[in-house]
């Protein structure tokens, strides 16, 4: 099982199922979970059922890792945060090629569609330095902490 640094691109949704009934317009976000490591995205207010973030979140990749759990959320001022949905990606394919495009994925709710999440991801080996998404360079945790005691 691979090791090393899983670089995901949320991108945006679509089509998701509204959950406000008092308001036009939901505030979604999202929760990605990769094993025990979890990451928030900001909240997309008023953008309703198609937001967009354009956001970037780094995972450390360690043995059993096979997928990134993606939960959607409905920001309520009044209340609990709403439910929208969740989708799960398997991460066999990004381990294999090192990278997969821009991909929607289902977001389900009760075994039902309720709309489409769109990620990148990017994954970087352990010990291998490389470019991330967006240019910049990714190095993996080995790589460092070599180069730093030398």
């Amino acid at each position: 099982m691979p090791q090393g640094k899983l670089e995901v691109l949320l991108v945006g949704a679509k089509r998701l199922q509204n959950t406000d009934c008092l308001s036009s317009k939901m505030d979604p976000y999202c929760i990605l979970t990769c094993r025990t490591q979890q990451r928030k995205s900001s909240v997309a207010t008023g953008q309703g059922t198609s937001p967009n973030w354009n956001e970037n979140f780094i995972f450390t990749i360690s043995e059993g890792t096979t997928e990134l759990k993606i939960k959607i959320m409905d920001s309520d001022m009044l209340s609990a945060d709403d439910f929208v949905g969740e989708a799960s990606i398997p991460l066999h394919s990004v381990f294999e090629a090192g990278s997969v495009p821009q991909t929607s994925y289902n977001v389900v709710k009760d075994h039902k569609y309720y709309g489409e999440i769109r990620l990148t991801l990017a994954f970087k080996p352990e010990g291998r330095r490389d470019r991330g998404l967006d240019g910049d360079i990714l190095i993996a945790d080995t790589f460092l902490n070599t180069q730093m005691f030398q």
